[in-house]
């Protein structure tokens, strides 16, 4: 859902940053002024004259399919000499303008003007400078609209544009194409391009352009007025626009004057942005509760204005009786997204069920839930309660309505009021950890375990030993789990011991279903009682750990004291539903069964909004672990964490895709951002885990550098990740990946808000049929692409082989970047759509949504793209994408032409930039750290920074260091990574003199640190770290320096005994009867003075923070 909303801002704005709720008057502009003239156009597919001009066809159209092209030349649509010393004229006055005139800018020539058919309007064809899409095309975007017409007085007459072949009327399909004599033109559909039935007419199909073409209907369609009367045109910004258009829903005529006296941008409209610190829960909850209620009104608006109409319906009856609905429901054409569990309203407004009725009644309607969406998009819609009578003979005239619910918002608030109020929601430390005051670090004194590996699960490495160590004994554990490192097997394996500290039954919780489903699923195989608890909206919905479900082991309690509840549960079944004695017999048996098995459980998992589940009301949860963390907006993630938390683990990585919000308004004022990155930024030490499991070591090389400062190691070797027994035309065969150069141009989609590209989807299916011929399975390989209009035609364009069997190809999944997060294919083909001239690439620049796509496959990764277009280097942002091409184009892998005959594509990219550390730092808080990056650094943990979570030759349960990915190549020096024929020794490691080498180097530096610090009176806060000071860590991250080895066997001794000695003093101290138990008593929260380095309370006075937890002493510090 969050992609689609990106999409249009990207479609109208260009570089993805702008919106209609900005006011600045640097939206999409930017790009204007680079040069074209240093480009060539590289999809150009029309062939010029020789002194430069385009011979671009102009037509007398009208409604007869094939007509003469006109006598006029390009010289008609240039500006007209502007007179310097000619006195100025005023902006057009409203009044005196013919009905004609544009409602954005008062243009009003018939020549440049077009008529909206939805609304009526009229919208000129100029692209403004306060707007980077002309007015037709903003109006139709922003109003959904899809069919114009010209005016009567214009070149080409009044004329309603509509494909010849087909009738049809979207302009976001049309385009022209000319006939082979040269001497007619003919307006076609994308939809019929593709028809076999037009490839012998006397058509030049190779030749078809959209009609829009960079955010405007082509000039020989629509002409551009004169320069005089542009100057002439009002002065509209976006945010005009953005309130205009709302307005004209409740008052169609309303004009520019109306908006006179409205509060603009940077008004009391605006919510307060978040902070990075609050004073206490009150304020919290004064600046998120605005925040969540925007959002939730922007959700249910949206919501409740989407339907389809005139849809299909196939009819069917469940296992359980219930009637079920099948139906298409088309996402291109919806800003709201579908997912099992939602409910819809199915309507029939229609005589015929009134005449089978046999009522006066007009119509017919019922609502339910969705239980499945199938690969070919049709959706399972089970009906609520006994529907005896419906329309169940009628297939034809049904409407689909979104139902809302603000189930997830009222819970949100509702933890943010507990936050408030509740002295007992959450423990006095974590109660000031969350509102970012400044105080005392806790340990918890638990009970060690001999071996950190649960039953059943994985083997942990050394960086997962250290994060479990870290979760047990803090009360506040913050985990990075970069992709493929195994973040759900820590977390159980974290579950798993706290259930053994004796604290009572642990809560975990995630953002979405399917991290839940997972990590049940792990916990389940380490013997645990686990009881997944689902919505009851979802209790139909198939999952892979229905066996765990709430409601699966309630029907399935075969037990004698239980038996009356059975045999109600079969009663209403079979019935549908029961009298009013047995329903409420079957409600108390129902809710006990269900308190029972709650109570006997040793974990419950459910959702971040599952939290706040009245069946949970009455229990209190000590041990909270939230998984995907990064993914949940801060109020979502806070409704566990009041079930009574005093200790929290937040698992997640703030490096990939975060929340989803939806309200533009909600997300500029920092809603999207998750708390765990606040904590972060707040100075709370992640540990990240270090070894990845997943990819091939040549395709996490580059994630790691640009994403993890190189501290991404490979548990796989480059044996383990050649794919054998298939015959694939990889430019080196021993690095599967290559960047597939394409010079077509994008074009808008059908739903005229997102984008697609035809020569893209051509070599992707290209590229598929070739995987299938090599023996590749089609569940084998992903498809991502950013733009949903794309996703669509790629399916469309699947559909149409012939190769292979439909069924073979619907198994290959296309799906967007958010879609494929937390999962991975053997081998991903990256669409990425955008080519362009000067509109920039949108979002596809977001660091996080590259870094998704780039690691979610195990063997080989394909991306198909524009090159020159990609590999700008924009003034308004830098550009990844220069730093991945330069990444390819080192080891020669950037190529072109057909597969059978790859050749290295010869572009020059821009020198790659070092990207600053706060790349991923957005919103109003990354202001905030702007200055924590110089002033702050020494507060956050240095081996985090490095990517040192553990030390990096720790070795535990048997597991030695894992295999380090070069770092920062190409940004800094070219990496030695891959020199040689042999890439990689056979171990997948670097070579013995390179960690002798690198080993020497650390210690050399960590004692000249020590001597330094000595000379200057001072001690060393590092821990072992390399780099401590804030110098040296900058110089880190801007890549000065190498990746320090492996500690050396003699730090190694040094550090085990010093550990050794620190635990030693601390089992005597514990042996003089200081409590390691939890207590519950609690009072009003101790506050610190209005000073963030001011001290906390001493634990006397503070019974929040003094009895909760064990206060080291200064010897334990």
């Amino acid at each position: 859902m969050g992609e689609l909303s990106q999409e249009v801002d990207d479609l109208l704005y260009g570089d993805g940053q702008f919106n209609f709720l900005d006011e600045f008057n640097t939206q999409g502009s930017q790009f204007d002024g680079l040069s074209q003239n240093t480009q060539d156009n590289p999809y150009d597919t029309t062939q010029g004259t020789q002194d430069g001009t385009q011979d671009d066809p102009r037509s007398q159209l009208s409604q007869e399919p094939v007509v003469s092209l006109l006598d006029q030349t390009t010289a008609e649509l240039q500006f007209d000499d502007l007179d310097l010393n000619q006195e100025f004229e005023p902006p057009y006055d409203i009044k005196e303008l013919p009905e004609h005139y544009c409602r954005y800018c008062g243009i009003h020539s018939p020549g440049s003007v077009m008529k909206c058919r939805g609304d009526g309007k009229w919208f000129c064809n100029v692209r403004l400078p306060g707007l980077p899409s002309s007015c037709i095309i903003l109006h139709l975007v922003r109003a959904k609209q899809k069919e114009v017409s010209l005016h009567p007085e214009s070149t080409l007459g009044e004329i309603t544009l509509e494909c010849y072949n087909c009738g049809q009327r979207n302009v976001f399909l049309l385009g022209f194409i000319a006939a082979k004599s040269d001497s007619v033109v003919v307006l076609l559909c994308r939809i019929c391009l593709s028809n076999n039935a037009l490839k012998d007419s006397n058509w030049d199909l190779a030749q078809w352009q959209p009609l829009i073409e960079d955010r405007s209907f082509l000039p020989w369609l629509v002409k551009v007025p004169d320069a005089k009367e542009q100057m002439r045109s009002w002065n509209i910004t976006a945010a005009q626009v953005n309130k205009l258009e709302e307005m004209w829903k409740t008052n169609p005529d309303a004009t520019l004057e109306d908006l006179e006296g409205k509060a603009g941008p940077g008004s009391e409209d605006d919510p307060q942005p978040v902070m990075l610190r609050y004073e206490d829960a009150y304020q919290y909850q004064h600046v998120f509760a605005p925040l969540v209620k925007m959002e939730a009104d922007y959700d249910k608006k949206l919501k409740e204005s989407q339907s389809q109409e005139n849809v299909v319906v196939r009819w069917d009856v469940g296992l359980n009786k219930k009637r079920i609905a099948y139906f298409h429901f088309t996402k291109e054409d919806t800003e709201a997204r579908l997912a099992p569990g939602d409910e819809l309203r199915l309507r029939l407004n229609s005589s015929a069920y009134a005449d089978l009725s046999g009522s006066d009644e007009a119509g017919w309607s019922a609502v339910g839930h969705v239980s499945k969406i199938t690969a070919n998009e049709e959706v399972a819609l089970e009906l609520r309660g006994g529907q005896q009578l419906g329309p169940w003979d009628i297939n034809h005239g049904f409407q689909v309505e979104f139902v809302w619910k603000s189930t997830s918002f009222d819970r949100m608030q509702a933890a943010m009021r507990t936050f408030a109020v509740d002295d007992t929601s959450v423990s006095g430390y974590l109660y000031h950890k969350l509102l970012g005051h400044d105080v005392e670090p806790q340990t918890i004194r638990s009970t060690v375990p001999k071996h950190f590996t649960a039953p059943n699960l994985p083997q942990l490495n050394h960086s997962q030993v250290y994060a479990v160590r870290k979760a047990l004994s803090n009360p506040l554990c913050l985990i990075q789990g970069p992709p493929g490192t195994g973040k759900t097997v820590t977390s159980a394996t974290i579950v798993y011991h706290l259930t053994r500290q004796n604290q009572g039954q642990v809560l975990v919780c995630a953002p979405s279903n399917i991290a839940v489903d997972q990590l049940a699923e792990k916990l389940h195989k380490t013997g645990l009682k686990v009881v997944r608890l689902s919505a009851k909206s979802r209790e139909a919905v198939a999952s892979s750990v229905d066996f765990l479900t709430l409601h699966h082991q309630v029907r399935h309690l075969d037990t004698p004291d239980h038996q009356e509840l059975q045999k109600l549960m079969a009663l209403k079944d079979e019935l549908g539903e029961l009298s009013h004695v047995d329903e409420k017999k079957f409600k108390q048996l129902q809710n006990s069964t269900e308190r029972e098995l709650l109570t006997a459980a040793d974990v419950i998992c459910t959702t971040c909004v599952g939290a706040g589940d009245p069946r949970l009301q009455n229990f209190r949860f000590k041990q909270v672990l939230v998984d995907e963390s990064t993914q949940a907006a801060e109020p979502e993630c806070l409704i566990p964490i009041m079930m009574g938390a005093k200790q929290m683990v937040l698992v997640g990585d703030h490096c990939q895709l975060g929340p989803v919000i939806m309200c533009k308004k909600a997300a500029k004022a920092g809603l999207h951002q998750s708390l765990f990155e606040r904590l972060i930024f707040l100075g709370v030490r992640p540990v990240r885990l270090e070894v990845q499991y997943r990819m091939h070591p040549c395709l996490s090389e580059f994630p790691s550098q640009s994403f993890y400062d190189g501290s991404l190691q490979n548990g796989v070797t480059l044996n383990e990740r050649l794919y054998a027994g298939i015959e694939f035309p990889w430019p080196r065969p021993d690095m599967p990946m290559f960047f597939l150069n394409s010079t077509g141009a994008e074009e808008i989609s059908a739903s005229g808000t997102s984008y697609l590209n035809r020569t893209e989807a051509t070599n992707i299916e290209k590229l598929v049929t070739y995987f299938l011929k090599s023996g590749v399975k089609p569940y084998q390989v992903g498809i991502i692409t950013p733009y949903e209009g794309q996703r669509a035609y790629i399916c469309a364009v699947l559909q149409r082989q012939t190769t292979f069997s439909h069924k073979a190809y619907e198994e290959i999944e296309v799906a967007s970047v958010d879609s494929f997060q937390g999962r991975e294919k053997d081998f991903i083909l990256l669409s990425c759509v955008r080519s362009n001239q000067n509109q920039g690439i949108g979002f596809l620049n977001d660091p996080r949504r590259l870094n998704v796509a780039l690691t979610r496959a195990k063997y080989g990764l394909i991306i198909c793209g524009n090159a020159k277009v990609l590999g700008k280097q924009f003034r308004a942002q830098p550009s990844l994408w220069v730093n991945l091409l330069g990444h390819y184009k080192k080891y020669e892998l950037v190529v072109e032409g057909p597969l059978s005959n790859l050749r290295q594509c010869h572009i020059t990219f821009s020198k790659p930039m070092r990207l600053p550390s706060r790349y991923f730092a957005k919103g109003p808080i990354g202001a905030e750290v702007g200055q924590f990056d110089d002033e702050k650094r020494d507060q956050m943990d240095m081996d985090y920074y490095r990517g040192g979570g553990a030390p990096a030759a720790s070795s535990t349960n048997g597991m030695g260091p894992g295999m380090m990915a070069q770092s920062m190549a190409p940004v800094q020096a070219p990496s030695k990574y891959f020199n040689g024929p042999s890439m990689y020794s056979q171990s997948g490691s670097l070579s013995a003199s390179q960690r002798s080498e690198r080993s020497q180097a650390s210690m050399d530096r960590s004692k000249r640190k020590s001597k330094n610090l000595r000379k200057q009176g001072g001690t060393s806060q590092s821990q072992g770290s390399a780099y401590s000071s804030p110098e040296e860590v900058q110089e880190w991250l801007w890549g000065k320096h190498d990746v320090p080895g492996p500690m050396s066997k003699e730090d190694q001794k040094e550090t085990g005994a010093r550990k050794q000695k620190q635990v030693l003093r601390k089992a005597a101290r514990s042996e003089g009867g200081r409590s390691t138990r939890w207590t519950t008593s609690g009072g009003r929260r101790a506050h610190p003075k209005n000073s963030r380095r001011h001290s906390p309370p001493k634990p006397a006075l503070s019974s929040r923070l003094g009895a909760d937890l064990t206060w080291p002493s200064l010897g334990d510090l």
